[in-house]
């Protein structure tokens, strides 16, 4: 069973980056600089932004669906990274170095399985997953923070 990761749209995003800190601050939202590579994984890019790097540190609802796992939580986003990336058929590298939680949707927006596993056996859960014909699609979510880290659909 093939499938694709996407990253979010930059879209609802883009009004942000031209405000100030103290604009931000107003919405719950830090701009932040990268300290190091590979601490920040951006949620457009799917990739973790290098030093120096500019990010926006904000509250994304990830689970809008109206049923009791509707969620939202902390997220980073490139300032001005306008390309949402999508990797079809392969777990982006900021996904595969790390520990993730899975959670397998059904139709109805309800988990009917998750599982913490090592990125890197990602590819076989997904596809194990995506192969149940109860399973609509997938969340993931970078298991140390609990931070969602993309979605996961059927090709």
């Amino acid at each position: 069973m093939s499938y694709i990761v996407s990253g979010l749209q930059s879209a609802p995003f883009a009004p942000l980056f031209g405000l100030d800190d103290q604009a931000l601050a107003q919405r719950g939202i830090r701009r932040m600089t990268a300290p190091q590579d590979g601490l920040y994984p951006c949620r457009v890019t799917l990739a973790d932004v290098p030093a120096g790097t500019d990010v926006l540190l904000l509250s994304y609802q990830h689970q809008p669906a109206h049923t009791p796992y509707r969620a939202e939580g902390p997220i980073f986003v490139t300032e001005g990274h306008a390309e949402t990336a999508v990797a079809t058929g392969e777990v982006p590298l900021m996904m595969a170095k790390r520990i993730l939680s899975v959670r397998a949707y059904d139709g109805d927006d309800m988990i009917v399985d998750a599982d913490v596993i090592d990125g890197k056996d990602a590819d076989a859960l997904f596809r194990r997953y995506l192969a149940r014909p109860e399973v609509a699609y997938l969340h993931v979510h970078l298991a140390r923070r609990g931070c969602y880290a993309g979605r996961v659909d059927r090709m």
